[in-house]
Formats: C-alpha cells, sequence, structure tokens
C-alpha cells in the first residue's frame, strides 16, 4: 500500500490494534489466544514494548492504522537473548496489498539495529499467506510442531520459520522518532 509510514506504536493505537487483533482471536487461527483483549490490557501490552522489544504500527496519512507487529522475548534464559520472536497482524480488509511486508521488513531492520541475530516465527502451518510473506522477507522453514493447538474445534499445527539477520540485505533507514 502506498501512503503507508511505519512508527512505533502509542497507547492512542490501543482500540485500533486491539480491533485487529481481536478479529484473529474470533475468526481466525493467526493467534493460538482464545479470549479478546481489552482496550486496556491493549493499552498495557503497548506500554510494555520499549526499545529492542518494539510495537510498531502502519498508518496511512489520516493516521489509521492498517496493522501492527512486534518483536517480544523468544526465551527467557540468557543464551536465548539474541533471538527474538516476531508477529505480524494486518486489517484482513488490507490484506495482500503489502502492509505486512511493510511492517515485518521495518521489525527486521529494528531487530538488526537493536543487535539481535536471529528472528524467529511461529506461524499456523497451513496460513500459506503468512508463510509467503516471511518467505518473501527472507526467513526459512525449520521445523513443524504438529497439532500443538486447538482453536475451532481442531487440532493446529505450528510452522517454525527463522530469519538470521547477517544473511539479510542491507538495512533500511531508521523509524520515524529512533
Amino acid at each position: 500500500m502506498s501512503g503507508l509510514v511505519v512508527r512505533h506504536a502509542t497507547v492512542d493505537d490501543a482500540e485500533a490494534i486491539c480491533g485487529i487483533y481481536n478479529h484473529e482471536v474470533l475468526h481466525e487461527t493467526s493467534t493460538f489466544d482464545l479470549v479478546p483483549r481489552s482496550v486496556e490490557a491493549q493499552r498495557a501490552w503497548i506500554e510494555a514494548r520499549s526499545g529492542a522489544f518494539a510495537a510498531l504500527v502502519a498508518v496511512d496519512a489520516t493516521g489509521e492504522v492498517a496493522g501492527f507487529g512486534a518483536l517480544s522475548e523468544y526465551r527467557d534464559r540468557a543464551a536465548y537473548h539474541t533471538t527474538v520472536e516476531n508477529s505480524v497482524y494486518v486489517r484482513r480488509d488490507l490484506a495482500r496489498r503489502g502492509t505486512g511486508r511493510l511492517i515485518l521488513g521495518s521489525l527486521l531492520d529494528h531487530a538488526t539495529a537493536s543487535g539481535f541475530h536471529c528472528v524467529i516465527a511461529r506461524i499456523e502451518a497451513s496460513s500459506t499467506a503468512s508463510r509467503g510473506l516471511h518467505e518473501s522477507c527472507g526467513f526459512s522453514l525449520v521445523g513443524v510442531e504438529r497439532e500443538t493447538g486447538r482453536k475451532f474445534g481442531r487440532w493446529l499445527s505450528v510452522a517454525i520459520m527463522q530469519c538470521l539477520l547477517h544473511e539479510r540485505g542491507p538495512v533500511r533507514s531508521p523509524l520515524p522518532g529512533s
């Protein structure tokens, strides 16, 4: 989508992020959450994301949120400190227009600038769109965890994809306000 800008999320974005995320909770398998988030919980989630563990939003010229993404701790043991996990969500009515690629590319640039070595994506295995997005941004499939989640009355598997940041091309310019 042309005209979108990626920036750090603020608590003012909580309602829009919550709407995007809760649609996925209630209707899709892109998250294994089963209970929608409150706007207050979404604000707390945004406030907890700072520095290297950023939450980013893609916004149009009017400031409307088209999608969001975040970097999170991969595991809490010290040897994993150079690895993060990413998540990307785009409003369903704006899907397949480049918003996810813009957000994911910005997250990878942020991870590189923050000194991380590796980014992991955990994707519901049948999601060819999300797997394709990640592959187009330099991720490779490294495994599948079979039937590890249950949602909408069916077993779901998780594809594990990995991006080694030093194997990517040059980093783009930093986000506004960085």
